[in-house]
């Protein structure tokens, strides 16, 4: 910086960098979009951000099956290799001031670990690196506050958590009085796993018990004999990362089961499918539609958010 005016301009307009999906969502809602200049292979909403340069890329084929990821994330991760890759070099072009980033979980996305090995060599860098850690939504609502902060801007972390908070205190006050449909989440179709950290919290603002999550935990591997076991009245399904039609693809995998077919919910015909790549998965603003999502397939016969038709649906097996 030649300047003390200069070096006032970067703090109070940081370039930021963004290299987790909900940071960047995160980083939107809080007044900050026009301060990112890059982002990560899997930051794709709002729109606007898939014409920033793409500084990440995955170390495995994107385009198989659940199983095939399953198989090629676990060998990676089996032989010490990192899931994915930082392009170092432009990030340096870059020169970010602020970097989002997350060290909760190595292979859904971009980690800590991945940044720090990025600048490790970049000598030079004075980055302030903010890196999200969220298990509940207690979490999440601090990382709102750290990533507000880190842009100075204070105030706007606490009326996006005030506007989320309301907004599910809300919708928690209209389930309250309703029956509680017990829900079996799932969060990945081959090999399966349910939802942990913050999702039991969202299905019981909805109104519902959740059958194989622990709140604050991580996600935890099932089968489908556990969720024949729990008995659930509905089972929605929201695969981290896919959208419904890849959702949709994926779900014979389970169809094909007997034992999935003999359920309760399934004969019942209550099983929805939903965009888990846009709900649920991510750990910031969209988490309150994502309550309201689950309220409407818990609660059919309410009125609803407009959520119904759209981001899920309802899934006949062999549809």
């Amino acid at each position: 910086m030649s300047s003390t005016a200069d070096r006032d301009k970067a703090t109070s307009s940081p370039r930021v960098v963004s290299l987790i999906a909900s940071a960047t969502e995160i980083l939107h809602e809080l007044g900050g979009g026009p301060l990112q200049v890059a982002r990560s292979h899997e930051c794709d909403w709002p729109g606007s951000v898939l014409d920033l340069p793409q500084l990440t890329r995955p170390k495995f084929k994107v385009a198989g099956s659940s199983r095939a990821i399953d198989v090629a994330v676990k060998s990676l991760v089996e032989q010490g290799l990192a899931v994915y890759e930082v392009d170092a070099d432009q990030m340096k072009r870059i020169a970010p001031d602020v970097i989002l980033t997350q060290d909760q979980c190595e292979v859904c996305a971009v980690s800590l670990a991945d940044v720090e090995r990025a600048v490790a060599t970049w000598t030079e860098c004075r980055a302030n690196v903010v890196s999200l850690r969220p298990h509940t939504m207690a979490d999440i609502y601090t990382d709102n506050q750290r990533i507000a902060d880190a842009l100075g801007t204070p105030d706007a972390g606490a009326d996006l958590n005030a506007r989320m908070q309301s907004r599910l205190a809300a919708l928690a006050e209209r389930s309250a009085p309703l029956p509680k449909p017990r829900l079996a989440f799932i969060e990945w179709i081959d090999p399966p796993m349910s939802g942990g950290h913050w999702m039991p919290e969202l299905i019981a603002t909805a109104g519902g018990i959740d059958l194989l999550g622990k709140h604050g935990e991580v996600s935890p591997w099932i089968s489908v004999a556990d969720v024949a076991a729990a008995d659930p009245d509905v089972v929605l399904v929201g695969p981290c990362g896919y959208d419904l039609e890849k959702t949709r693809e994926e779900m014979a995998a389970l169809d094909a089961n007997p034992e999935w077919l003999q359920l309760r919910a399934v004969r019942d015909g209550r099983v929805y499918i939903a965009d888990g790549n846009a709900f649920f998965n991510r750990p910031g603003p969209r988490l309150v539609e994502s309550a309201e999502i689950i309220f409407e397939v818990l609660h059919p016969d309410e009125p609803g958010y407009g959520h119904l038709g759209t981001a899920v649906v309802k899934h006949t097996a062999g549809v």
